[in-house]
C-alpha cells in the first residue's frame, strides 16, 4: 500500500507542475494593489476547468502526503 501511495504522490507531483505551468500568467502590476485589475479580467471556461482539475490534483497530493508522513498506512 505504501508503494502505491508513493506512486500516486510522484504522479500527482508531476501533474501539478504541468498544470500550474499551463495556467495563464496573472501579473496585475500596480493595478493589483487596489483590486482594480479585477474589473477588466474575466475567466474563460477552459481556465475554470483547469483551476478545478488543479485543485483536485492538489487535494490528492496533500492527502497522500499526510498519509505517508504520519505513517497511517504501512
Amino acid at each position: 500500500m505504501l508503494t502505491f501511495l508513493w506512486t500516486i504522490q510522484i504522479i500527482t507531483a508531476i501533474l501539478l507542475v504541468i498544470l500550474i505551468l499551463l495556467h495563464s500568467p496573472k501579473g496585475d502590476g500596480i493595478a493589483g494593489i487596489g483590486g482594480a485589475s479585477q474589473i477588466f479580467s474575466s475567466q474563460k471556461s477552459a481556465e475554470k476547468g483547469l483551476n478545478k482539475i488543479t485543485g483536485i490534483i492538489a487535494a490528492i497530493f496533500l492527502i497522500c502526503t499526510f498519509l505517508i508522513g504520519f505513517g497511517i498506512v504501512k
